[in-house]
């Protein structure tokens, strides 16, 4: 339901604590003891795992309240924040602080002294400029709240209401912190311009057509890559629902197949409309290190919901943001695994995309058209190709941190001979759920030409961030990117 990729090359894992025995164990003698669990008084399951990327392994982790459909976001020191849930974990702040994958050490921590100002059930996090944590809405909380707490507590947000319909189509708000240091806010098919200092909305955006684009009528968004000066930024909504299908429960009324774009910062934003390939619901919007952007998962028909989809989109689409109107969108290779409700996608270092879950059922089923699905498996994009492996440029310098607006270099080798601009791109870590990457982000940083060193090496300059506006503090992955072929990243932690 939940997965995040950490800077040790680990991906947590999560899902329910509350629909009986997963298929892992816990290890011996460290069982929950829930009397108010409705299936298990005594559970020694795991619902929670982490996966070691180089080995393929899962080992069990121990959460202890309830994560359903909760939210989560790195802070600047690499540890996991995770935010409410259901049932016990609805006011829970929870902190997960990755280790060596060679360590058992690193387990989830439950916040004992600290607890949200409201319950959070289906809300989204980001990071800020400053390295401190917005949690926005979720249901029956139209308010905004902070990590680490605010003395003011919960601070009411009236957008969040004025957005919400009989379906409740306000929830998992679309949250992208712009370069001029405000947020966007999209819930249902409205959005604002937030100033989250003064609590305060500068802007309001004109009405996306199409119907409502949120949970649980289950659309995705991705703000495309930040670069040159920084100023500009674009926000790219795709899919959904129709409205009433949530309320009807039907599974077969087709989703839409629409897709808005707005330049958020510009003087007079407008939608620019554009029609993906395929009709889409619960779609997956993974930023790609070359600033494409992969569409995958989800289903061409019903909402979001307990056995409320059919039709699975078994064909991830590419989104080219530079590519003309009408010529941005190109099919790939279809997969074999339906993806339906609570299923995951993110961008791993090696530049492909771990695509994990599936449960449309309340519990676990299997002999089902649709089970839930244990399998995790990895899709390679286009540049993966071996014909293009002559291309892929190595890192093999590279800085572990950066302050803001700091020169430094990359030195990278590559197969054949550098043509043209080597790109340097910082990708984000984001926490992927309910078909949204909460906190993705790209960043194209200057560059100078490539140049050939006697040792073989192709050196680059390169400029950070200039500021949290842009990057906020904390660890990125680091990609070159020659002619559209990405590097395996390096990490780099971003500091003040």
């Amino acid at each position: 339901m939940h997965t995040a990729v950490t800077h040790y090359n680990t991906v947590v894992l999560l899902d329910r604590t509350d629909i009986g025995p997963s298929r892992k164990r816990l290890p011996p003698h460290h069982c929950r003891n829930d009397p108010n669990d409705p299936i298990l008084k005594k559970d020694c399951y795991a619902h929670s795992v982490l996966l070691d990327l180089e080995t393929n392994s899962v080992r069990p982790l121990m959460i202890l309240t309830d994560t359903w459909c909760s939210s989560g976001q790195f802070l600047p020191d690499g540890t996991l924040l995770h935010t409410g849930g259901d049932l016990d974990g609805f006011r829970k702040f929870r902190k997960f602080t990755p280790c060596e994958s060679s360590s058992s050490v690193c387990d989830w921590e439950e916040l004992q002294n600290v607890q949200l100002s409201e319950g959070r059930w289906y809300s989204t996090n980001q990071i800020l400029p400053t390295g401190e944590i917005i949690i926005v809405g979720g249901r029956a909380a139209s308010s905004v709240e902070y990590f680490p707490p605010r003395e003011t507590g919960a601070v009411e947000f009236p957008f969040l209401t004025q957005a919400e319909d009989r379906q409740h189509d306000n929830l998992y708000p679309y949250v992208h912190l712009l370069p001029n240091g405000h947020l966007f806010i999209f819930a249902n098919n409205k959005a604002v311009m937030y100033d989250f200092t003064a609590n305060k909305i500068v802007r309001d955006y004109p009405i996306l057509d199409g119907g409502p684009r949120n949970y649980p009528s289950a659309g995705s968004s991705a703000m495309l890559a930040l670069t040159e000066d920084f100023s500009s930024a674009t926000i790219v909504i795709c899919g959904g629902a129709q409205f009433g299908a949530y309320l009807q429960r039907s599974t077969d009324t087709p989703a839409h197949g629409s897709c808005g774009r707005i330049e958020a910062t510009g003087e007079n934003p407008v939608w620019e409309m554009e029609d993906m390939p395929f009709a889409r619901i619960m779609g997956d919007m993974v930023m790609l290190p070359t600033g494409e952007i992969l569409i995958i998962n989800g289903a061409q028909a019903g909402t979001q919901g307990f056995e409320m989809a059919s039709n699975p989109c078994l064909n991830p689409v590419l989104y080219r943001p530079n590519e003309p109107l009408g010529l941005r969108f190109m099919t790939l290779n279809p997969g074999t695994v339906p993806r339906m409700y609570h299923s995951t996608a993110n961008l791993l270092p090696d530049g492909r995309i771990l695509l994990a879950g599936s449960n449309p059922h309340f519990f676990y089923k299997f002999a089902v058209e649709f089970p839930t699905e244990l399998r995790i498996e990895a899709f390679s994009p286009e540049y993966l190709s071996a014909d293009r492996a002559n291309l892929r440029p190595v890192i093999v310098e590279s800085p572990e941190k950066l302050k803001y607006g700091e020169d430094f270099g990359v030195a990278v080798t590559v197969e054949l001979p550098v043509v043209g601009i080597i790109e340097v791109n910082l990708a984000s870590a984001p926490f992927s759920t309910h078909s949204f990457s909460q906190g993705q982000r790209l960043v194209k940083l200057k560059v100078t030409s490539a140049i050939p060193d006697d040792a073989g090496k192709y050196r680059i300059g390169c400029t950070a961030p200039p500021d949290g506006k842009v990057a906020p503090p904390g660890y990125y992955m680091v990609f070159a990117v020659n002619q559209g072929v990405p590097s395996v990243a390096r990490w780099v932690q971003l500091v003040v």
